[in-house]
């Protein structure tokens, strides 16, 4: 079983019954080399509780096989050290080591025993053979582990000599829980990902929101994906594939999404490539058209200001305008969080209000990040589609 903090007997309910649903999720992308005999002890926060537990991890952007030695589920005591007795073996078909092709993804076995919200799960990774590109995500805003050897069944933290503020090779965890248990991805830039907010402490908007549903009993949305990459855009590759490329492996592909909120656009408006609001409107539409005919909601947020940040000019500004007005005014979306009103500053709403300001004049600090999760509205986040 999990630790003791986590875990609670297994509810009676018909395995029938119960359905799988992401309670966590980080975006894949390129992330330096890979190293064969290399371990990684990678921390994450879930949101939605259940049973079941199943990782999947990628080989997205790698150009080779790669070979995972052995794999672990387990809880966090503090540092790289688990919870004694809560490291349990992962398997893949029933084997302890699995081998994934160039460009693709494998999921472990179901993992009995009951995972809480909230949990630090710690999953442990022995990559065995590895080479070319790395799969990964690299702004973690959290500190995991990484070390020569396998090290992934140790409980203890004395083999884990080298923090990392990346993840490697992990993109997702789901549970099994109860019937009507869904959940939210965010798809999204930097923001999203969380710069500017606390190292450690779970402090992005995504994580913020997820507190409000843990503690809402009126909804049944419960887990929170976040699919965010550091300077990434809807349209252009670059920091990542596009929101538009990565729409399908990084949201649509999760298990008992509900809800996608699609908050990007800044990347593409303030990189000054003749980008028009007509372009994004376009994208916008694509990703809201795909996301429907998957059967699911679309929450679209409003660009922040961001006056005072380098590339800011009166023209970026006249598009971020245009947009924001298509996203509150079109009816496309099923609802709207409006970021912009909730975090500019009254004053000169070209900016965002200092109490907010991370300090580089584009991303929120701790406080913004929670004003923007306080701002979106619960109800907003369910509505009722099929695939097309």
């Amino acid at each position: 079983m999990f630790a003791s903090a986590a875990v609670s007997p297994v509810p009676v309910v018909s395995p029938a019954g119960l359905h799988e649903v992401v309670t966590w999720g980080a975006s894949a992308h390129r992330v330096g080399d890979a190293i064969s005999d290399r371990s990684y002890r990678l921390i994450v926060r879930t949101s939605a509780a259940g049973t079941g537990v199943r990782i999947r991890l990628s080989n997205a952007f790698g150009d080779r096989p790669l070979t995972f030695g052995s794999a672990y589920a387990g809880i966090r005591k503090e540092g790289a050290a688990l919870v004694p007795g809560s490291n349990r073996r992962l398997t893949f078909g029933g084997d302890r080591s699995v081998t994934v092709a160039a460009g693709e993804t494998v999921h472990s076995d179901l993992l009995p025993g009951r995972l809480a919200a909230a949990a630090a799960l710690v999953i442990s990774l022995h990559v065995a053979q590895a080479g070319g590109p790395a799969t990964g995500h690299a702004m973690a805003m959290q500190t995991s582990y990484t070390t020569s050897g396998d090290h992934a069944a140790e409980e203890g933290a004395a083999g884990w000599s080298e923090p990392t503020g990346s993840w490697y090779y992990l993109d997702a965890v789901t549970v099994r829980a109860t019937p009507g248990t869904g959940a939210v991805v965010a798809l999204g830039d930097s923001i999203t990902d969380g710069w500017q907010s606390s190292t450690g402490l779970d402090r992005r908007w995504p994580d913020y929101l997820a507190r409000r549903l843990r503690a809402n009993d009126s909804t049944a949305i419960k887990g929170v994906a976040n699919e965010g990459i550091s300077g990434n855009k809807v349209l252009a590759d670059g920091a990542g594939q596009s929101a538009l490329n990565r729409l399908g492996r990084d949201v649509l592909s999760h298990p008992g999404v509900r809800t996608v909120f699609l908050f990007e656009g800044v990347n593409d408006i303030k990189a000054h490539s003749n980008v028009t609001a007509q372009d994004m409107i376009a994208g916008y539409r694509e990703i809201i058209g795909r996301t429907h005919a998957a059967g699911k909601c679309v929450v679209g947020a409003t660009i922040l200001p961001f006056k005072g940040w380098r590339q800011w000019d009166a023209e970026a500004e006249a598009v971020r305008r245009e947009i924001n007005q298509f996203i509150r005014t079109s009816g496309e979306f099923d609802a709207v969080a409006d970021f912009d009103r909730a975090l500019r500053s009254p004053y000169d709403p070209e900016r965002m209000l200092a109490y907010f300001d991370g300090g580089d004049h584009l991303h929120p600090n701790d406080k913004g990040m929670q004003a923007m999760a306080d701002s979106v509205a619960i109800d907003s986040l369910t509505c009722h589609r099929r695939a097309a």
